[in-house]
């Protein structure tokens, strides 16, 4: 299939319905059966097993779901540098402590960069302790968050999530207690 072809497509999963569907399906195929969606929404053909695609996330537009991660994670680096930088203010530097606190106070910290920018604009003071908050986050990012920690988390807490989501609505639709 060309490449001209596949740019109309969106590979979505196909939902198996039924019990023995999904065992027999099981049985001949080693990963999961994807059917390709035209742009007029006729369901198509599997995707050979040599092309390996993702799932399909709507509501994303040009961002990838791991892009609007990174960026939310990027925004929290920021709220952690600012949380350690005004703990080490607090010990050392007590007026320059009770200034950013106040700015902390009255700017939103949603947007990092935005933060970041504001501060730098501020005084002569801020514009150092913004410097240090962007050298902070850069370093805690790089070489301090545990990175493959944060998946493996994500994927315990999804997963006992789940379990116990099921668990409720089995115990709330069943006679058993």
């Amino acid at each position: 299939m060309g490449s001209v072809a596949m740019q109309s497509w969106s590979a979505q999963p196909l939902l198996l319905r039924h019990l023995s569907a999904v065992s027999s399906f099981h049985s001949l195929h080693s990963g999961p059966l994807f059917l390709l969606e035209s742009a007029q929404g006729r369901k198509q053909r599997r995707l050979p097993p040599s092309i390996n695609c993702k799932m399909f996330v709507p509501g994303f537009g040009s961002q990838s779901p791991e892009a609007k991660a990174a960026s939310t994670l990027h925004n929290y680096f920021t709220y952690l540098a600012v949380q350690i930088v005004l703990a080490q203010l607090e010990d050392y530097n007590p007026e320059a402590y009770k200034e950013l606190r106040e700015f902390v106070d009255r700017t939103p910290l949603n947007d990092g960069d935005k933060f970041c920018a504001t501060l730098m604009r501020e005084s002569p003071r801020q514009k150092g302790l913004a410097m240090r908050i962007l050298e902070v986050r850069s370093t805690y990012a790089s070489e301090d968050f545990e990175w493959d920690n944060v998946k493996k988390l994500a994927i315990k807490y999804g997963t006992e999530a789940n379990t116990n989501l099921m668990r409720e609505f089995l115990r709330e639709t069943s006679s058993m207690e």
